[in-house]
Parts: structure tokens; C-alpha cells; sequence
């Protein structure tokens, strides 16, 4: 990744954080007690017309060192 991605990526963060301020103070308090290996994550998603997609993962110890390096760049 070069710089200019990088400094795009975190104006693009900074806005994200700005229209959904609880998300991150939840991203925050799962990765203190939650997220660790063999957790699993659920995301639901519903569109405006109703429909719903699913899917779930169980977090492995590769998915969480990039959690890690993911949390550090966007600091």
C-alpha cells in the first residue's frame, strides 16, 4: 500500500467514525473481551427492500494479527 492509499484510507476512516460514532467504541469493546481465536462473528445484513444475508466466521490467529495491523495503521 502506498502513502496516498493509505492517507485516503484514513480520511476515509475519520468520515466513516464521523456518521457511525458507536460503532468503533463497539469494535473497541470486543476486541478488549470478545475477539480472540475460536470466537465467532455474525453479521446480518438487510437491505432497504427487506432482504436479509447472513454469514458468520470463527476467528482464527492470522484474522487477528490483521485485526491488530489494521488497528495500528488506522489509529
Amino acid at each position: 500500500m502506498n502513502l496516498m492509499n493509505l492517507m485516503q484510507l484514513k480520511e476515509a476512516w475519520n468520515v466513516f467514525k464521523d456518521n457511525h460514532p458507536k460503532f468503533p467504541l463497539f469494535l473497541k469493546a470486543a476486541s478488549e473481551s470478545a475477539l480472540k481465536e475460536g470466537s465467532m462473528i455474525e453479521i446480518h445484513v438487510t437491505s432497504p427492500e427487506g432482504k436479509t444475508l447472513t454469514t458468520n466466521m470463527k476467528l482464527k490467529a492470522s484474522d487477528l494479527e490483521l485485526m491488530e495491523q489494521l488497528k495500528a495503521t488506522l489509529k
